[in-house]
């Protein structure tokens, strides 16, 4: 195991790798329905946040859903 230095939305977070990004949701406590994943600058579709890995330097965006009315 490494430890990863990785940017979520414009914060530098340390993670243990190797790292999915289904992991990083799943750390942050995030439902993979609710978000829209941005690595580096594309948009991942969520069947390949599993088999998506992190590395160090990373930048990811996440955009969460909030339902209401």
């Amino acid at each position: 195991m490494t430890d990863l230095t990785i940017t979520v939305n414009g914060e530098t977070r340390q993670l243990r790798g190797p790292a999915t990004l289904l992991d990083l949701l799943a750390n942050l406590e995030l439902d993979a329905r609710q978000v829209v994943v941005e690595l580096n600058r594309e948009i991942v579709r969520r069947p390949r946040l599993g088999d998506t890995t992190l590395s160090t330097g990373d930048q990811v965006e996440l955009v969460h859903f909030v339902g209401g009315g």
